[in-house]
């Protein structure tokens, strides 16, 4: 997934379907939007190309194939429809350039993901889209690499600001084992669940989250220990919480992972503030972190200065510019 355009989403995911081919690797890769494109449909800059190699299964709209710059072999289709017609699985015969555009719903990318595999993938790259972090949750993605850089805007330090802020709504940490225990039956159904903090539930039900700051607010006077909420979490519903997390301190809230919240970090941190606990019922594996000092809209960087810089940031993480490393 890519922190904004130009992060050098691209060069990272060819980076990896080249190590696939050079490891033996059978590799299957995706799109929840549209990559590989000769230009940008926002900025109209030039995009790089995603290179496939001999093997390579790709799942992508019927409608991509005829601009393939490489020979492919029909495999399955897949029934699931996208704005550029049916999703289709094809196995690539030599080396060369595709455009891939995957399935955006996150259902049908699970079902996609599925597919590749049974048709022999052992891994399986899915290529995110600016502004939509679903495919980042631990219900269809394993692990994550962020993509950041100079494209940002600011200085080094801005961009290592921005990451970092991201890095922390995203990595949410997971729930213990108690309150696991205590908001399992939410999560195995959806909606919206309150408890007391003798752990009595004082309200379920599968409403959208979105929706439920009101309903919340309805049970500010009751003695509230835990709320959990399945879907997203955006800014009126944030309000609710921190209303009630400033009259209840201690209070325990519970989201499905950080891909559900549209919030700033600050958010995060005020709420922290009031004492409250903001925990995942799935926490998400953030694998690497990968740099692009280079900004098509000027102010780029020395990408060894960005590199070290990025690693002392970041030593808890693996940071890497694979255009660096190729050099090498």
């Amino acid at each position: 997934m890519g922190m904004s355009k130009n992060t050098g989403k691209t060069v990272a995911l060819n980076h990896l379907l080249a190590q696939a081919a050079q490891d033996g690797i059978s590799v299957g890769v995706t799109s929840i939007g549209r990559d590989g494109e000769e230009r940008d449909q926002v900025f109209f800059i030039p995009k790089p190309p995603v290179r496939v190699w001999s093997g390579t299964l790709v799942a992508t709209a019927r409608a991509t194939l005829p601009r393939a710059k490489v020979r492919c072999e029909f495999i399955d289709n897949t029934g699931i429809a996208s704005a550029m017609g049916e999703i289709v699985i094809v196995k690539t015969l030599d080396q060369g350039q595709m455009e891939i555009a995957g399935a955006s719903r996150g259902s049908d990318q699970r079902q996609v993901i599925a597919r590749l595999q049974q048709c022999g993938a052992t891994q399986v790259l899915l290529d995110g889209a600016l502004g939509r972090s679903q495919h980042a949750s631990p219900a269809i993605a394993d692990a994550v690499l962020l993509a950041t850089g100079a494209a940002l805007g600011g200085g080094i330090s801005d961009v290592i600001r921005k990451t970092r802020e991201r890095l922390a709504i995203l990595g949410i940490a997971p729930v213990d084992a108690s309150t696991q225990a205590l908001v399992a039956p939410l999560f195995a159904t959806g909606g919206v669940a309150l408890w007391d903090r003798a752990g009595t539930l004082l309200f379920q039900e599968p409403i959208a989250s979105l929706n439920a700051g009101a309903v919340l607010l309805q049970y500010s006077e009751a003695d509230i220990g835990a709320i959990a909420l399945s879907g997203a979490v955006g800014r009126s519903l944030w309000q609710a919480l921190t209303t009630l997390a400033t009259r209840h301190p201690g209070l325990t809230v519970v989201v499905a992972d950080g891909t559900r919240l549209f919030v700033e970090n600050n958010d995060l941190l005020a709420l922290e503030q009031l004492g409250a606990r903001l925990l995942a019922w799935q926490a998400i594996r953030v694998a690497g972190i990968t740099l692009n000092p280079y900004s098509p809209m000027g102010g780029s960087f020395v990408a060894e200065e960005f590199l070290a810089a990025a690693r002392k940031a970041f030593a808890d993480y693996v940071v890497s510019d694979v255009l660096l490393e190729e050099v090498k």
